[in-house]
């Protein structure tokens, strides 16, 4: 006991150092979402980005013409009740189905996966013009939207009605980021022909005005990691009560072992 005595201040601080490292540390890897994500090159110029037409997208496709009779025919109407006038009928969107198709009036089955709505409009005034003089096709993907997560102020999932959005223009939708967000590892998470693609993305490099992935696509996730203060904080927080009593314990260890 006495050689304890003689070596309390040093036994005392071992022990303190030891019980804090044992509540306070925590693994990265219990606090991270979408952990080793690799980054991806930026392009040195600015890519014009269309969103391109993927399964499961709902369209909206409206047929006019000169002749609108003439258009009828080409147009998705809900079940008509007896008595009400075609025009008063709401229009339905389609479905792009498992193998990327979409089953359209008069013309049947018909390919849209990997097109954009342009270029979809285009082909598909060009098979109606055997039906319909001077067809005018409008599509649009109602389903766009993009999902933002992490440390932003408004995490959550925001619809986009002019299928176009930048990452920055996301990220101002969810209110910012925090005080706590990573900055330089943002995580992209975009979905490409049924295979996950994941990028990362440095908000404090202005090269991210020429990447790719500047704009997004109907679907992306934007993940903002915690950096490692909140990391620390919340390990602290969540071992509160543990700490307290460990303090406890060494204070009634000490009172025994220096009396």
């Amino acid at each position: 006991m006495n050689c304890i005595k003689r070596k309390s201040p040093v036994f005392v601080s071992c022990l303190l150092l030891v019980v804090l490292l044992t509540t306070s540390c925590v693994s990265n890897k219990k606090m991270l979402y979408f952990q080793d994500v690799e980054g991806v090159e930026t392009s040195s110029k600015l890519v014009s980005f269309e969103p391109k037409i993927q399964q499961g997208d709902f369209l909206s496709v409206n047929v006019s013409a000169i002749d609108a009779e003439a258009a009828i025919p080409f147009n998705l109407y809900e079940t008509p009740v007896i008595g009400t006038y075609t025009t008063n009928l709401k229009t339905l969107d389609y479905l792009v189905d498992t193998d990327g198709n979409i089953n359209f009036p008069v013309l049947g089955t018909t390919k849209v996966e990997g097109l954009t709505t342009k270029e979809f409009s285009k082909n598909l005034a060009e098979k109606l013009g055997s039906y319909i003089k001077n067809p005018i096709v409008n599509v649009r993907i109602t389903n766009f939207k993009v999902t933002v997560l992490g440390e932003v102020v408004k995490p959550g999932t925001y619809p986009v009605t002019n299928e176009r959005i930048s990452i920055i223009e996301a990220i101002g939708m969810a209110g910012d980021l925090t005080i706590q967000g990573k900055r330089t590892t943002v995580s992209l998470i975009r979905e490409v022909q049924g295979e996950r693609k994941f990028v990362t993305i440095d908000l404090t490099n202005k090269q991210l005005f020429n990447s790719p992935y500047y704009y997004l696509a109907q679907n992306d996730v934007i993940y903002v990691e915690p950096n490692k203060t909140k990391v620390n904080s919340s390990a602290v927080g969540s071992n509160a009560s543990l700490i307290l009593s460990s303090i406890s314990t060494l204070i009634s260890l000490i009172a025994i072992l220096t009396n």
